[in-house]
C-alpha cells in the first residue's frame, strides 16, 4: 500500500511513501492495482497512469477510480489555478487539480491500459454501490 504522505498525519508501518510519477518498484511488478480517488489530485497524470502500466504485470489489472462528471464530455484542467479556494470553487475541491470527462478512458488507453468499463450496482443491489458510478478496470496487454 502506498500513499504520498502529509505532514501531521500517521501511517501505518506497511504504507510505502510514494510519489505516484515515480512508483519505487520494478517494472511488471503488480498483478493488481487499487488506484481509488487518486488521480484527480496530481497535477501530471499522464505521467502516473503510465506509472501504473509500467509497474503492473502483463495481464495485470488497475482499478482506476476517479470523480468523473456527466457534463463534461472533455476532463477540465487549468494549471493556473493554484489557489486552494480557487481550486475549491473550479475542481469541487481544494486539492483537486481537474474535474475528468467522459474522455477519462481515452487518458487511461493513452498510457498503455486496454479499459473495461463496469457497473456492478445493480447486479448486487444489497451492497450500497452507487448506481451513477462506473469502475474502470485497465489491463495492461
Amino acid at each position: 500500500m502506498g500513499d504520498l504522505f502529509t505532514e501531521g498525519y500517521s501511517y501505518p508501518e506497511e504504507v510505502v511513501n510514494m510519489d505516484i510519477t515515480r512508483i519505487p518498484y520494478p517494472d511488471s511488478h503488480f498483478d493488481l492495482i487499487i488506484c481509488n480517488h487518486v488521480l484527480e489530485h496530481i497535477p501530471n497524470d499522464h505521467q502516473a497512469i503510465k506509472e501504473l502500466h509500467r509497474v503492473l504485470k502483463p495481464f495485470g489489472k488497475a482499478i482506476l477510480q476517479v470523480p468523473i462528471s456527466n457534463k463534461f464530455r472533455e476532463t477540465y484542467e487549468n494549471e493556473l489555478v493554484v489557489n486552494p479556494k480557487d481550486r475549491e470553487r473550479e475542481f469541487g475541491q481544494y486539492d483537486h487539480v481537474r474535474i475528468y470527462g467522459q474522455d477519462y478512458s481515452t487518458r487511461l488507453k493513452a498510457g498503455g491500459f486496454v479499459v473495461e468499463k463496469l457497473n456492478l450496482a445493480s447486479k448486487y443491489p444489497k451492497l450500497g454501490l452507487n448506481p451513477a458510478e462506473t469502475l474502470f478496470i485497465g489491463t495492461k496487454p
